[in-house]
């Protein structure tokens, strides 16, 4: 069972590596040869033991099969390329806890049919919706379940591509949903037939999505009770599994902290609930001696357990923490059921195949991974000890047993760990665990036939969390609460895990100490040299914006840092600082802000409270606290590399959008490469700068100026720039069409490479290498799996496309 449980694992885990899935005919040939022969070597090894390779090798060869076939059907519900960008008429339900955040209600939407001029088309997936509120256009109230008629515009999944980065796509993926988009006010309809109106409901919730609708009744009960109480976003992901209503600062308190588990509705949780379930019933069946005759109280506490369990993870909707849990408490009561005394690693290695065989693309996400690792460590380090010795020794020893068994996964899966995690878990578990939720389920439930007594409950739980909340809070001040730096290289997991794996061991075993070598790797790994005179430059992939990292040996700079969105995400903390954090960097010497569009500047505030910086310079230093004046003639030298502040200048003529024209214009010179960066700069200040500068404005590499807008990139500056390779930093199908068609033609005319960020990712140039310009590492090949989108023509830009092959893209 375990060998066959890791095979499984390795074979989903080692599929989600490719760039392109098998054929189908040949992964089910493959799924009917080893089902076969497992059948003749169940036959053959009747009574015994398999082969220690062959029960992995199956599994292997299982796994990679199944997960495959299912990545196949995901893949079929993609939305056609065609439709991207045009308006289509979609029906469909409304599948997921509406969420309104300002003029934007979100929802994730189940189509049925798909029409777009009046033609039927093929069905994608589930989709992820936004509709925005005008003022003569409000958004009307949407509920789980219903059916609806809508106008929407799509395109297909699309995430930021960057080193150290979160890939959205593969979320997305995971998830099921196959397109994005929004729905249009419109004011003539498009639709199925002349008489057939869009954007209406067109029937009310119905028994199929009875669950949903149970939790968005329970969730708007919530709401009320605790009208506007800070913490109630975290008794509502307690409840429901709703982690909605959470804000950033307090994510921001559970991450430093360690206990951001403890929102998730996973294996702590249902596990407490299937633990009093089974206590309750099992004493209260042994009150009837008729009862036990007939049954033992084990197995009607066992029962009792798992229908609870079950509830619980139908309030949190079965995500995907839930069904995981759900599942070992199944096979933890199953066994209980059947009288049937199972190791605990077989216990785990069971779930552990049932888990993958129900979602084989659960290993695409980080939750799998550490809940699964937390039972694998607290398993080992618990057993096989003579001394049980008290409680709070045990449940210590626990803390400590999952902060060093997780520490190399965290590092490598989020580039951080929690530094006070056992010491604010050896708290805040027990806490949470024994009086926050049974307070929050209780007034859950309460809230069905008394709402006073249902809120007095409530109430309690948010006094229980804001006594925690304080210990908490003053833990994630602290400086050192989380250690933060690049992601360790895959060549030192497995030293990490004999390390732990020793360090961890019985008491009888010698020199145990000795395990702590073996995470040295992890701490000690540094990146890759940057040589003396050389630089590295790198256009981040931020969307609709701009944000650029130039790294020499020992000194950073970054130029911009991309925009802020309405919900509060903003890429300077998104994007810029986990690429800081991947590259071992853990300051910025000097950031650059060109001018004070949102595009630009709007992550600064985010980037700043992640990473320090010691200088700032920008067109508009009254909007960033420290800053100085960016100048024409400012310039220094980091690590043989020149540094030259171009533009503003004193009497620079700004003409058209005095903003633009005024943006900070770097160029940077290392040995024989140089790069300019423009910002938003147009035709006045171009025309400035040759007059200025003349053909010293030449560069092998430029960032488009205004993301390749028409009233930039002008011939004559084009001329004195003359540069070998163009960055467009553009957002993908972004809505002002940039670059513009004609601009990137003159670019053409001149023999420039072209590169963007919405089709190649981060984009990296060596610069003062001696192929530093051949060879162009764009992240979204380099990176590139199975389930990303695809470079095809595009109607809205036809005029980008894949470079000729006659350099080195990697």
């Amino acid at each position: 069972m375990r060998r066959m449980a890791l095979g499984f694992l390795i074979g989903t885990a080692g599929l989600q590596q490719l760039t392109v899935l098998p054929g189908r005919v040949f992964l089910l040939g493959l799924l009917v040869t080893l089902l076969m022969t497992v059948i003749v070597l169940a036959w053959f090894f009747r009574g015994r033991p398999w082969p220690v390779f062959m029960s992995l090798f199956i599994g292997i060869g299982i796994g990679f099969s199944m997960a495959s076939i299912i990545a196949h059907q995901l893949l079929a519900g993609a939305l056609s390329a065609e439709l991207e960008g045009q308006d289509v008429v979609v029906e469909g339900y409304i599948a997921s806890l509406p969420e309104r955040q300002g003029r934007r209600l979100h929802f994730q939407f189940v189509p049925q049919s798909l029409h777009w001029q009046g033609e039927a088309q093929a069905v994608p997936g589930k989709l992820l919706l936004s509709w925005y509120s005008r003022k003569e256009h409000k958004t009307p109230s949407v509920h789980v379940g219903e059916r609806w008629r809508l106008q929407v515009r799509l395109k297909r999944p699309h995430g930021f591509s960057n080193p150290g980065g979160f890939d959205y796509e593969a979320w997305l993926f995971q998830q099921g949903i196959r397109a994005k988009g929004y729905v249009r006010h419109v004011t003539k309809h498009l639709a199925m037939d002349a008489t057939a109106p869009v954007n209406q409901r067109l029937t009310p919730a119905g028994n199929a999505y009875r669950v949903g609708q149970l939790r968005e009744t329970l969730r708007t009960r919530i709401l009320a009770a605790l009208d506007d109480h800070p913490l109630r976003g975290i008794v509502l992901a307690l409840a429901i599994g709703d982690r909605q209503q959470i804000s950033q600062p307090q994510w921001d308190v559970l991450m430093r902290t360690g206990t951001n588990h403890l929102v998730a509705i996973s294996g702590l949780h249902v596990g407490l609930v299937a633990g009093f379930a089974f206590f309750l019933m099992h004493r209260l069946w042994r009150c009837s001696a008729r009862a036990v005759i007939h049954w033992p109280a084990a197995k009607a506490g066992a029962v009792a357990a798992l229908l609870a369990a079950a509830v619980y993870a139908m309030l949190a909707g079965f995500s995907v923490p839930t069904q995981r849990a759900l599942v070992m408490v199944a096979v933890v009561m199953l066994a209980i059921i059947v009288q049937r005394h199972t190791r605990p690693s077989h216990l785990l290695a069971l779930a552990l195949l049932l888990v993958l065989m129900i979602d084989p693309l659960a290993v695409m996400a980080a939750g799998f991974w550490l809940s699964f690792g937390a039972v694998a460590v607290i398993v080992y380090g618990m057993s096989g000890r003579l001394a049980m010795n008290s409680y709070w020794w045990r449940w210590g020893r626990v803390q400590w047993l999952v902060a060093v068994g997780l520490f190399p996964a965290l590092l490598l899966l989020f580039q951080q760990a929690s530094v006070v995690a056992p010491l604010a878990n050896l708290l805040a578990v027990p806490w949470v665990s024994l009086v926050t939720v049974p307070l929050t389920l209780l007034g859950s439930i309460c809230l069905g036939f008394s709402t006073t007594l249902g809120g007095w409950l409530l109430g309690l739980s948010t006094l229980s969390l804001d006594v925690l909340w304080w210990w908490l809070d003053g833990l994630a001040q602290w400086k050192l609460a989380a250690w933060q730096q690049m992601a360790p290289p895959l060549w030192t997991m497995p030293v990490a895990v004999a390390g732990i794996l020793w360090l961890l061991a019985p008491r009888g075993v010698p020199a145990r100490w000795v395990g702590l070598v073996g995470l040295l790797p992890l701490l000690f790994v540094s990146p890759a040299v940057i040589p003396q005179g050389q630089a590295r430059f790198t256009l981040l992939d931020v969307g609709q914006g701009l944000a650029a990292v130039v790294q020499t040996q020992n000194h950073v700079l970054v130029f911009d840092t991309g925009p802020r969105f309405s919900s509060g995400f903003n890429t300077g903390k998104a994007v810029v600082a986990p690429y800081l954090r991947a590259q071992g960097r853990r300051y910025i010497d000097t950031l650059v802000v060109s001018h004070g569009d949102n595009d630009h500047i709007g992550g600064v505030a985010g980037l700043r409270a992640t990473i320090p910086v010691w200088q700032a310079l920008s067109s508009v230093p009254q909007r960033i606290d420290g800053a100085k004046l960016c100048q024409a003639g400012q310039r220094w030298q980091w690590d043989g590399v020149t540094f030259a502040m171009l533009s503003p200048g004193e009497h620079v003529h700004v003409g058209g959008r005095e903003s633009n024209n005024r943006s900070c214009v770097l160029r940077v010179q290392a040995g024989e490469h140089s790069v300019l960066l423009t910002g938003d700069i147009e035709r006045a200040a171009e025309d400035e700068l040759v007059r200025t500068f003349g053909n010293k404005l030449a560069s092998d590499v430029l960032v488009a100026p205004h993301h390749g807008s028409r009233t930039s990139s002008t011939p004559a500056f084009l001329a004195a720039v003359s540069p070998t390779v163009a960055l467009f930093p553009v957002g993908y199908r972004n809505r002002y069409g940039f670059p513009k068609a004609h601009i990137v033609q003159r670019y053409r005319d001149q023999q420039v490479r072209l590169f963007d960020t919405a089709r190649h990712g981060a984009i990296e140039l060596q610069l003062g290498s001696k192929d530093g310009l051949d060879t162009v590492i764009t992240h979204r090949q380099q990176a590139a799996r199975y389930w990303h989108v695809k470079d095809k023509p595009d109607a809205k830009f036809p005029h980008l496309s894949i470079q000729p092959a006659d350099k080195n893209v990697n």
